[in-house]
């Protein structure tokens, strides 16, 4: 018997061993080369800490405030897809965990359950990814399903008019699933012999024409605060802003679009500053200990989403696995916030990090 994880990434061996090929890659792979997939995690490694010391932090707590829903630690569970391809019970299994954690899910808007079902599985604030079709009536009808069941927030991911070029999925003739939110909405079958179905199915439904004057459409037709998903500079964080943005996700969906874009704690400090406090900045991409938390937070995040780990989670061992990973996940930072002298979320500032640009600068 394999002994029990002791961090978050030993999961990914455990989820490694219980899924077919197929999946795993699915769920591992990025775009191309892989480069801004493992940057993603090893641009983390050059951020330093900067503790201080003889603080009281007998007492840490970890609690935080994102659009007025109060969680225990600003880690959510990031929007991933097909979530009944890792574990039969899928994002109700998901969803549960993210409730007994006290913390907010971002369902997918590719989840293999429907919106009620993870809407009936337990009393949460969950909040509903939405990708925008071609077909925009099916878009706006999912948006309202979501609405209806009381999901909160909607987060729009616009870094997708096309999906990556994943080719792992490409050499396994990667093959989703029927997804059941579209049944009787749009037609889930895509004939595709060159590739993944996958790659076939988002090329035939994304609507590629989605740009900043429709961020009013989807205004129009919910009441829900509007995240934008996918921000990685300056330029689109001030717009995002402007167009009336509730908030801001800054990602390059855990590297599997654009290829050599940015890691995301990279990004991040860029986006922090265009914002100026206006709206709040959330953290997607490479998350791995409860020290990678602790950096997002004292570069500017509010709260930091988790997407892999999540999910190799779900597949070692369901909902108590997903659970397990948030729960390694708060420790990690609990230890973090003690022994850098912070009993708070708010005593995380950017005199914590040290970027290794400015610490050469300092030897200077």
């Amino acid at each position: 018997m394999a002994p029990e994880p002791v961090n978050v990434n030993e999961f990914r061996e455990l989820a490694r061993q219980v899924l077919p090929k197929m999946y795993y890659d699915f769920y591992t792979g990025g775009a191309e080369d892989e480069y801004t997939l493992k940057q993603n995690i090893q641009a983390f490694q050059r951020i330093m800490l900067m503790p201080r010391v003889l603080v009281d932090v007998s007492k840490i707590d970890m609690s935080t405030t994102l659009l007025g829903y109060k969680i225990s630690a600003p880690i959510m569970i990031a929007p991933t897809g097909l979530h009944q391809l890792a574990h039969p019970e899928g994002e109700v299994a998901t969803a549960r965990a993210a409730a007994a954690s006290n913390t907010i899910m971002v369902m997918s808007f590719v989840s293999t359950c429907t919106v009620e079902e993870v809407a009936s599985s337990c009393n949460a604030v969950r909040f509903f990814q939405l990708y925008v079709f071609k077909r925009r009536d099916v878009s706006a009808q999912l948006v309202q399903r979501a609405e209806r069941s009381g999901f909160k927030a909607i987060v729009l991911t616009v870094d997708t008019p096309r999906i990556g070029r994943r080719e792992a999925d490409i050499k396994n003739k990667m093959i989703a699933p029927p997804l059941k939110n579209f049944e009787g909405l749009i037609s889930v079958e895509v004939d595709s012999d060159k590739g993944s179905n996958l790659e076939a199915y988002a090329k035939s439904i994304l609507d590629d024409s989605l740009c900043w004057e429709d961020i009013a459409w989807l205004k129009s037709i919910t009441k829900l605060p509007i995240l934008i998903k996918g921000v990685l500079t300056h330029e689109d964080a001030g717009k995002a802003v402007e167009v009336g943005a509730d908030g801001i996700v800054v990602s390059n969906h855990g590297g599997r679009q654009l290829d050599y874009s940015p890691p995301t704690i990279s990004a991040l400090e860029e986006v922090v500053q265009a914002v100026r406090g206006r709206v709040p900045v959330l953290f997607d991409g490479g998350v791995r200990r409860g020290t990678d938390v602790f950096k997002a937070l004292a570069l500017g995040a509010q709260a930091v989403l988790i997407g892999r780990p999540v999910i190799y989670g779900l597949a070692a061992m369901g909902e108590t696995g997903v659970k397990k990973v948030i729960e390694m996940l708060k420790s990690e930072l609990e230890l973090t916030m003690a022994l850098s002298g912070c009993p708070s979320i708010k005593d995380i500032s950017r005199s914590h990090v040290r970027r290794e640009h400015e610490r050469l600068q300092s030897m200077l």
